[in-house]
């Protein structure tokens, strides 16, 4: 259960990133969207109650999203140069933003609904998680819109010919990575009852080993949402074990590093057979 628990968020953004992923696309900036969007709401809060600043929260992430995914189409600009700028941007934004202090957050409803609650038992972080995983499954596999998605990651030439709206298609699956970001943001918040510049910036090697492993294609055209979890949850259960066998932090990252290698290299070999 604890470590269902440590990876919901992280799950969430792997989920965000198999949108981007679907297109063809990939987005560096997914921890800063977290941080950020967790700094927004714990902002917004004491001032407007829990109904505005999740909404702004979650707007905020879908905008950031919505920008890289347009600044890729409109200036032809490779998604991996926008999202590691805008990642660059994000972080020192929120850095000059907390002033690099946490900002604490004691609105109970809030950390009640996003982090510590239950219900019959369960705890509302699964549940969270398990309801966006349903629904980013039944896009993806369910809808003429993840049809879409698809059809522009595998060629986006003949999707064109085909009479879709590429850039629509990679705007839209960027903003849904930047909303499931956001989400991850508020989990993150209100776990830790307050939210840091910090929140995230370790997980988006995790996200990118976690959407590989679970069978996604770095070229888009491939995504499973199910295997994407499972591969969240067994990076989790590895980093457990590098935790009880003694492992410092600095030798965690070294394995979650080759781990990340490894399973891009077996990805890329196993497409060309």
């Amino acid at each position: 259960m604890n470590i269902l628990l440590q990876t919901a968020p992280i799950a969430v953004m792997a989920i965000g990133l198999s949108f981007a992923l679907s297109v063809g696309y990939i987005d560096l900036s997914i921890g800063a969207i977290v941080a950020l969007c967790g700094m927004a709401a714990a902002l917004v809060l004491p001032l407007y109650g829990l109904p505005v600043a999740v909404v702004f929260a979650l707007s905020l992430g879908v905008c950031i999203g919505a920008i890289n995914g347009y600044l890729c189409e409109r200036f032809a600009l490779p998604p991996l140069i926008v999202t590691l700028g805008m990642l660059g941007f994000l972080t020192g934004f929120a850095r000059q933003l907390s002033d690099l202090q946490s900002i604490p957050i004691i609105h109970t409803h809030f950390i009640t609904l996003f982090g510590h609650g239950t219900v019959l038992g369960v705890p509302s972080f699964l549940l969270w998680l398990a309801g966006l995983v349903i629904i980013a499954a039944l896009i993806m596999t369910q809808t003429r819109f993840g049809r879409h998605l698809f059809a522009v990651g595998v060629d986006s030439s003949i999707a064109h010919r085909m009479g879709l709206n590429v850039s629509r298609s990679r705007m839209i699956a960027m903003s849904l990575c930047g909303g499931f970001c956001a989400f991850a943001g508020l989990l993150y918040a209100a776990r830790m009852q307050s939210a840091k510049y910090t929140i995230g910036e370790s997980d988006l090697m995790v996200a990118i080993a976690a959407v590989i492993i679970g069978g996604c294609s770095l070229l888009g055209g491939r995504v499973n949402i199910f295997a994407v979890v499972l591969g969240v949850w067994l990076l989790g259960c590895i980093n457990n074990a590098l935790i009880f066998s003694g492992f410092s932090s600095n030798e965690q990252m070294m394995v979650k590093g080759s781990i990340l290698i490894v399973a891009v290299a077996i990805t890329s070999r196993a497409q060309k057979l």
